[in-house]
């Protein structure tokens, strides 16, 4: 690339939020604060919850001397202005939520490298180059003779290789070899994740090129119009649909994910694995499920940008919106032709009638209540209750689920060992609640907890003295994460 091409297309990328976040001032803060919230934790949070920790992540900073006068809820709309965050509504919500974009992502991941950078040439990436290009020189050679040759040489290979095993001579691959491979693994998983934020921008960008092509279409049937209406879908057609199709078919099949399971399960069950921090052990827990939730996640933006479109030419609003935007067209014309008739500072001599309507937010309004209105009547003295402080606390027991202590119940559980499910936390600890005992600690586990897959038997004693029994979904709190039930 000559200097000049190099030049323009940088100018170009430093407008862009991934290098405006790592070239802003602020840049130390602002990357660490999201990389705490919204991506080692949770991938999205509500609105009031991450204003809440962005607020209180700012009142430490001021009392450590660092001058962030604003609040949280500005920066937060500062950070969405400049591209950082996403902001969603997601069907069946009560508030919005944030999550980070695409370029945030891309710079936390970079400035991560360079806290802790990998070695430039290791030998678990040499394997891998290796391995693909040997694989891709298999499955791209068409001499039968040959592929029949390497298929015979390497059942030999497996043939010598069992019978050593069987004389007892068998290669263990040494735990500094294995950590370094998990570790490659670990990053080569971390980037398929980002792969599906910058699948969805292209979906998302690829559904507003083509609502601007219907738009700007000539006549009542342009070309992608009557695709459209013949019951083609462009967007699912394109080559970053048939991409992604291809690859969450390959996800989603019964034999690769439980191949995928069961090589997670007989890793993690590995002595090496020990020698992991948390952060990377958490994340190879979380692999299957952080795969299929952002796969998943894609997948529905996917199906509802192809049938929002549909809708969009099916309901006949692109003509409306063809209408109003010939509309702005012709006042944009008009406007230009007589820029050099009449002076900016001049007085037209044109009334505009405004609309008197008054305009309110949906929000603003209260729906009447007929009781607001009743006029009081005569109140009379009634006799106190007997009641003293042991009722008090029986009847918030009754009536409240006590977290705090389903909270303190686990944190002692992990304190011995490393992990525990919920029908464990209630062999050591019965259910003092009965139901609502057993209803807050899926409460808690859905939350500070790992879903493991399967479903386990748990037990309680009710109210009335009946022992009970439910199958609920086998849940795990992690040791790492006891500090989170704090």
């Amino acid at each position: 690339m000559k200097a000049d091409k190099a030049i323009a297309s940088y100018r170009r990328m430093r407008a862009q939020p991934l290098w405006r976040l790592l070239a802003a001032t602020s840049a130390p803060v602002v990357i660490a604060l999201l990389q705490s919230h919204l991506y080692e934790r949770e991938r999205s949070l509500p609105a009031s919850i991450f204003h809440e920790r962005i607020a209180r992540d700012l009142q430490q900073l001021r009392a450590q001397g660092e001058d962030f006068p604003q609040t949280a809820q500005a920066y937060v709309a500062s950070w969405l202005a400049d591209g950082y965050l996403e902001r969603r509504f997601p069907a069946g919500a009560s508030e919005e939520e944030y999550e980070l974009s695409t370029a945030a992502v891309e710079a936390i991941r970079f400035v991560s490298g360079l806290v802790q950078p990998h070695s430039a040439a290791t030998e678990s990436r040499l394997t891998l180059v290796i391995e693909a290009l040997a694989r891709l020189a298999e499955d791209t050679d068409s001499d039968k003779f040959r592929r029949i040759e390497r298929l015979m040489a390497e059942q030999t290979r497996i043939d010598r290789e069992i019978d050593a095993i069987q004389k007892g001579q068998m290669r263990v691959l040494p735990d500094a070899r294995a950590i370094e491979r998990i570790r490659e693994i670990i990053m080569l998983a971390d980037d398929l994740a980002g792969d599906f934020r910058r699948v969805r921008d292209e979906f998302d960008q690829l559904n507003r090129a083509l609502r601007e092509r219907i738009m700007d279409s000539d006549g009542n049937r342009g070309e992608v119009l009557d695709a459209l209406f013949a019951g083609i879908d462009l967007i699912s057609d394109s080559e970053a649909g048939r991409t992604f199709t291809a690859f969450w078919r390959l996800l989603t099949d019964p034999e690769q994910a439980a191949t995928l399971e069961q090589a997670l399960n007989s890793v993690m069950s590995r002595e090496f694995v020990g020698l992991l921090e948390a952060r990377e052990r958490r994340f190879l827990l979380r692999l299957t499920r952080n795969l299929l939730e952002q796969g998943g996640m894609v997948h529905e933006v996917l199906q509802t940008f192809a049938r929002s479109l549909k809708h969009f030419v099916q309901s006949r609003e692109y003509l409306e919106q063809r209408r109003l935007n010939q509309l702005l067209k012709n006042a944009q014309r008009a406007a230009l032709a007589l820029k050099d008739e009449v002076r900016v500072t001049e007085t037209l001599q044109y009334t505009l009638g405004l609309s008197s309507s008054r305009l309110r937010s949906l929000s603003q309004w209260v729906l009447h209540d007929p009781s607001l209105q009743a006029l009081p009547g005569q109140m009379s003295e009634g006799e106190a209750p007997v009641i003293d402080l042991a009722s008090v606390s029986e009847l918030v027991a009754q009536s409240e689920i006590d977290f705090r202590t389903l909270k303190a119940n686990v944190r002692a559980l992990l304190a011995q060992r490393s992990q525990a499910s919920i029908a464990e936390v209630l062999e050591v600890f019965p259910a003092a609640q009965g139901l609502g005992s057993v209803i807050g600690l899926l409460a808690l586990g859905s939350r500070y907890g790992f879903k493991a897959g399967d479903s386990e038997t748990v037990n309680w004693v009710g109210s009335d003295a009946q022992r009970r029994s439910a199958k609920i979904a086998k849940i795990f709190f992690l040791q790492e994460r006891a500090n989170e039930l704090a």
